[in-house]
């Protein structure tokens, strides 16, 4: 299952409102298809998406701890067939 968040365009003013905390996200491309889950802190990990052009879309969950990131993280990529 998707995180059950909307997609956010991924942009500078959107990474601005992402919390600075650890979490894991998906990266999707305009028609909304996953291309990559990822976790790590948010914020940075969005900043370098961004520049790195690895989508258009974006949502996250924030998670308590990297270890929760992580669970969460591997359960959508086994999702995926990842």
């Amino acid at each position: 299952m998707p995180l059950q968040k909307p997609w956010q365009p991924l942009e500078r003013s959107t990474i601005g409102g992402v919390p600075d905390r650890y979490g894991v996200y998906e990266l999707g491309d305009g028609n909304g298809t996953v291309l990559a889950v990822e976790h790590g802190p948010l914020r940075d990990e969005l900043k370098e998406a961004l520049a790195y052009g690895d989508g258009s879309k974006v949502r996250w969950k924030e998670t308590q701890t990297r270890e929760q990131a992580v669970e969460i993280a591997d359960t959508h990529r086994e999702r995926l067939g990842e």
